[in-house]
């Protein structure tokens, strides 16, 4: 992603500052595909925790960060702010196009969050 600069620029402290914009790749399939598993991964995690958390008590959930900001504001405000963080820093991820860290946490939010709840809430 190398810049380009524009013909007109503006002037700042003298000198001449070029506008300058980002040319954008190809769209990549694997992003888009990691953004989506995240996505599910996030909206799974966060219905399971709620379920988990209404049947067994606040104390089911392992995130201590979570289940601080659960117990401050409450059990649905508190997830859902701790999963609408989670889900906009994974879309800056994508847009910034670090799409094998946006999989890799995909991966790990299924493995570590989502199958976990499934083999306590389903088995």
């Amino acid at each position: 992603m190398e810049p380009t600069a524009c013909a007109s620029g503006t002037r700042a402290s003298g000198t001449t500052v070029p506008a300058v914009w980002n040319t954008w790749l190809r769209r990549s399939r694997f992003g888009d595909a990691a953004l989506l598993v995240f996505l599910l991964a996030q909206c799974l995690d966060g219905v399971f925790t709620y379920v988990g958390v209404i049947s067994f008590g606040p104390g089911i959930e392992a995130n201590p960060l979570v289940a601080g900001l659960m117990t401050a504001v409450g059990h649905g405000a508190g997830l859902l702010t701790a999963k609408a963080v989670a889900v906009a820093l994974g879309i800056a991820l994508h847009v910034r196009q670090v799409h094998a860290a946006v999989a890799a946490l995909a991966a790990f939010y299924v493995v570590a969050a989502v199958l976990p709840w499934v083999a306590i809430l389903f088995t």
